[in-house]
């Protein structure tokens, strides 16, 4: 039990390992004010497999997510417990973490995927630093540094998003579904 749960939780850090801080991102924290009157609630599965191993079967994890103009929340699941909880207001990001969660969980990385993923475009584009580009493509959105791209987001149906993250190897495949009576 041990075990599978290390695993369905480096899931939810995007990959097995922590990048080098060379190759990393921007930390993105968007207010969710920028949402505007925009609301989720989702029940999603979150799939994960590692760029440099292709071959491997993903790991999955099940999460919940409110987000509104007020605040992000969400929870992480992997086998019927609860491995995470996440709450961001724009001020603060609170996280409780199950103490079998590995530290290579990052929360950081996992917020900066969500503000890719929810926030509107001209958002995300004014909080990157110099160097770096969130840009339309006719496939979905890239994030650019030096007009490289470092990570794709990609939207095959409206259930679905895909994350292939050049940059610390993972390719996260996001399947959401509205939360029951939300």
């Amino acid at each position: 039990m041990k075990r599978r749960l290390l695993l369905s939780a480096a899931l939810l850090g995007g990959c097995a390992s922590a990048p080098p801080k060379a190759s990393g991102l921007p930390q993105l924290r968007l207010p969710p004010a920028a949402l505007g009157e925009a609301r989720w609630a989702l029940s999603q599965r979150l799939s994960v497999t590692r760029l440099d191993r292709p071959d491997a079967a993903p790991q999955s994890v099940e999460v919940q997510l409110q987000l509104d103009s007020k605040e992000l929340l969400l929870a992480g699941f992997a086998y019927g417990q609860r491995v995470l909880l996440m709450r961001w207001d724009g001020a603060a990001l609170q996280v409780q973490r199950h103490p079998m969660l590995p530290p290579e969980v990052d929360t950081d990385r996992m917020l900066r995927d969500l503000c890719l993923n929810f926030w509107p475009l001209e958002a995300v584009r004014a909080a990157l630093p110099e160097g770096w580009a969130w840009v339309q493509t006719a496939a979905g959105q890239e994030l650019r540094q030096d007009g490289q791209a470092r990570l794709t987001l990609l939207r095959p149906s409206a259930s679905i998003v895909e994350i292939v993250n050049m940059a610390e190897g993972y390719r996260l495949v996001i399947e959401s579904q509205p939360q029951e009576g939300a």
